[in-house]
């Protein structure tokens, strides 16, 4: 795939492409980790791969070109509505993620996307309903854009491992019911804390 270099010069926004690359061995395939805060495309025969908890991951494809990738943000937590700065940073990660599918080669009519995540697992945020309104938001934008939605997995309480396998679209999700590692809890109350210090201005221009 070409070469990527960080495209997010603004410190308010946080989304930045993922550089956590090794070889899975259960698939024999190269494989993409994805952080929250993160996103990768390609156009390689490959797995990218995510933790959920509170996010959401939005796994998006051109259903006749075989290239694809994976997002994996949370709204911030405050009380707007989604024309707020909450709705512009969702639609800043989604549109983040569509802007770089279109410059590899992607064509926006041909988008399919799957989603996941959303789940209840930070006892912070449970009065705030943060996995709901990242659901919410996902699927509102997806219909909003006119891009398709093929398959969806969310809310719940259970944190979940997501393989997307971008050239033929394959995702498996797995709910992770007995983890005790406290590193997802960590990595997202770390991305809580950056979303609510940082602020989003300005417009993403799409590229094509």
């Amino acid at each position: 795939m070409p070469a990527l270099t960080q495209v997010a010069s603004d410190p308010g926004y946080l989304e930045h492409l993922a550089e956590n690359r090794y070889f899975d061995r259960t698939f024999q395939v190269e494989a993409a980790k994805v952080l929250p805060g993160e996103f990768y495309v390609t156009t390689t025969n490959m797995v990218i791969v995510t933790v959920l908890g509170s996010c959401v991951a939005a796994c998006l494809r051109d259903r006749e070109r075989g290239v694809g990738g994976m997002n994996h943000f949370m709204l911030p937590d405050n009380t707007d509505d989604l024309l707020s700065s909450s709705g512009r940073y969702g639609v800043y990660a989604m549109e983040m993620l569509v802007n770089q599918l279109l410059k590899i080669g992607a064509r926006r009519n041909n988008l399919e996307a799957k989603v996941f995540g959303g789940a209840r697992v930070l006892a912070s945020m449970s009065q705030s309903y943060v996995g709901e309104r990242n659901s919410e938001f996902v699927l509102n934008y997806l219909k909003k854009e006119n891009i398709s939605l093929v398959a969806q997995d969310l809310l719940d309480i259970y944190p979940r491992k997501v393989y997307f396998f971008p050239t033929t679209g394959r995702v498996l999700v797995k709910k992770l019911v007995r983890v005790h590692n406290d590193t997802l809890v960590r990595r997202e109350r770390d991305y809580e804390a950056r979303l609510k210090r940082d602020k989003v201005s300005g417009d993403v221009e799409l590229f094509g």
